[in-house]
């Protein structure tokens, strides 16, 4: 995630009136009122879904595996992009480098089958801080979108899925701002999914970190849910996540509507997904909450072996779903 503390859930557990946040472009403390929808931390519910494929376990590790370097420099940049393009050739992708001033982008997509529907986008940054081999951050989102690009590639949906892995989000969110000032990627898009950090959980007592003066009590201190963060403007992408096959593997999901484009929450808008709100096109974050739950986050101790196994499945599971039901579904919102 972007190097800026990355306190983007600060106010993962307000349940609807004003909170006190704390945050600043160097996490000094400053107040501000903020009124928040109402938000569900709850298990997916089976909901008239479409059958997803499952994901494998082992394929999502090979990948945090054979990513367990850091993606800093052009050259570990380019050692990326090298992995990334071949994995989607394997596949039958077609995938395009996007050159910005400071980096490249990676895209592809297949077509759906009603020209109308639109599109889906998943994404993730392929990118690290110096330090840090980043298994989570972000090998994890990567993991992800090669398995969807495996899983969905061949299967005919009514809308077009597309993929994209975006350089230099470490920087600034380089990667995914280059990506929306190409007006033509945001023709007839519908939606899009931003993986950044989905592979690390806590389970024990008070693990999990919420912000200082929280004025309603948590539902758990511990670190063993999914957090989807999205655009109140767009709730039907957020509804998607639980939209879900209900199974006992899958992680609870916590879902939280932003109202105004995060104007009054800035640390929610420390990913790729921000750049898609500024142009209004609904967007979710799907994180496991970062430096609030994980003492691995931009260190050097990032690496495969800190990655849950059973977590990162059940996170790409219900992502798989999420998009699924997405591109299966032509409704006049998105």
């Amino acid at each position: 995630m972007y190097r800026k503390q990355k306190s983007i859930l600060l106010v993962l557990f307000v349940l609807a009136t004003a909170i006190l946040v704390g945050c600043s472009g160097d996490m000094k403390q400053r107040e501000e009122p903020l009124v928040v929808e109402t938000m569900r931390v709850e298990k997916p519910q089976p909901q008239q879904v479409v059958s997803a494929p499952q994901v494998s376990a082992t394929k999502l590790l090979a990948h945090i595996q054979r990513l367990n370097f850091t993606r800093y420099t052009p050259a570990e940049r380019s050692r990326t992009r090298n992995y990334i393009t071949t994995e989607l050739k394997k596949l039958g992708w077609k995938p395009k480098l996007e050159k910005f001033t400071d980096g490249v982008n990676i895209f592809a997509e297949r077509q759906g089958t009603n020209k109308a529907g639109g599109a889906i986008l998943v994404a993730a940054h392929y990118d690290t801080v110096f330090i840090s081999p980043g298994a989570d951050d972000n090998a994890s989102g990567v993991a992800v979108v090669l398995e969807i690009a495996r899983l969905l590639g061949s299967q005919p949906t009514p809308r077009t899925l597309q993929l994209a892995f975006f350089d230099r989000e470490e920087a600034g969110l380089l990667g995914s701002k280059a990506f929306v000032t190409n007006k033509a990627h945001l023709q007839n898009l519908h939606g899009v999914i931003v993986m950044d950090m989905v592979g690390f959980t806590c389970y024990t007592a008070g693990c999990q970190k919420y912000p200082v003066g929280l004025p309603v009590t948590p539902p758990s201190d511990k670190g063993d849910f999914l957090a989807v963060v999205g655009d109140a403007e767009h709730l039907p992408l957020l509804s998607s996540f639980h939209n879900t096959q209900k199974s006992e593997n899958l992680p609870p999901v916590l879902t939280l509507p932003i109202p105004l484009k995060g104007l009054l929450t800035p640390d929610v808008l420390r990913s790729d997904h921000a750049p898609f709100w500024y142009q209004g096109v609904g967007a979710v974050l799907v994180t496991d909450t970062a430096n609030l739950r994980t003492p691995h986050y931009h260190q050097p101790s990032d690496v495969p072996g800190t990655i849950d196994r059973s977590f990162l499945t059940g996170a790409a599971q219900v992502v798989v779903n999420a998009t699924v039901s997405l591109l299966e579904t032509i409704s006049p919102k998105s």
